[in-house]
């Protein structure tokens, strides 16, 4: 279970896209859930060049209005009741995510990599703020949102901050099938830096990579990606019933981040992410 769940960190993209179907739910539901569950080829760590196919289970519902809703390891609850119809959403909440990304040496392929040692779990912690528009482009149910995440890791692990800018746009092209896309950022505090990208000198006598102190001067943005998601209902209408999805997701991995010897010489800065699921909304 473990290796399982350091699998699951190694990246913040691998989910299924289950926005589309909340976002055209009947304006006299007031609540619904949607479970999703697949698979993913994922790096097999951040900035690994070696790939895992790992199963992945995501979320998504509205208890009275108010929504909930899972990316990767990473939980959101929007504490403010979602508006019936076209018009303007604002979203603010907590949130939550669990960052295991190398907490276990048998979920790294690198051999260099995995004698640095395993990381500690990271509990980031904190709230986002958003806001998004029902009826845009194409129909009364396309939705454009923008919304920006700032956690801290409360568990000792990194002990630093992450901030998170996320642009999605979401469509239906009619009732059995939608597309998405989405595009993110990750800025990071220098403990962040320091934790997961620098070398000190007894990690590079253990793993052989060169000494790395770049990462930890300060903070910085470490990542970019953008992702592609489609689904298909296969029960004739996305509000309710079985559908497939599918996600493809292209990151990369920036600056002093990607310099890392774990990146630029053990590894990639370029990040691939491709999903297949199945879920169920109620």
């Amino acid at each position: 279970m473990h290796i399982f769940r350091s699998r699951l960190a190694a990246t913040l993209v691998a989910v299924l896209p289950l926005c589309a179907p909340a976002m055209a739910q009947d304006e006299e539901q007031h609540s619904s859930l949607t479970i999703g569950v697949g698979g993913a080829a994922i790096p097999s760590y951040e900035g690994s060049d070696d790939y895992r196919v790992m199963p992945i289970v995501q979320a998504r519902g509205k208890v009275h209005d108010f929504a909930f809703w899972t990316r990767g390891t990473t939980l959101y609850v929007d504490a403010i009741p979602d508006p019936t119809g076209t018009g303007v959403n604002f979203e603010l909440g907590p949130v939550v995510n669990v960052r295991l990304d190398r907490t276990s040496r048998k979920g790294i392929k690198d051999d260099a990599v995995r004698l640095l040692g395993k990381r500690d779990v990271a509990v980031e912690v904190g709230g986002f703020v958003g806001i998004g528009k029902t009826g845009v482009i194409t129909s009364d149910y396309d939705n454009l949102s923008a919304r920006v995440a700032v956690t801290k890791d409360v568990a000792g692990a990194h002990g630093s901050t992450v901030i998170t800018p996320t642009i999605e746009y979401f469509t239906p092209l009619s009732m059995t099938t939608f597309v998405g896309l989405s595009a993110s950022a990750d800025y990071v505090g220098k403990k962040y830096g320091r934790y997961y990208f620098d070398i000190t000198p007894q990690e590079s006598l253990a793993s052989g990579l060169d000494v790395y102190d770049r990462a930890g001067r300060g903070s910085g943005f470490k990542r970019m990606s953008v992702n592609l998601t489609a689904g298909k209902s296969l029960s004739g209408d996305l509000r309710k019933g079985w559908a497939v999805f599918g996600l493809a997701g292209y990151a990369r991995v920036l600056g002093k981040y990607g310099d890392s010897p774990i990146v630029a010489d053990a590894g990639s800065r370029n990040q691939w992410v491709g999903a297949i699921g199945v879920g169920y909304t109620f």
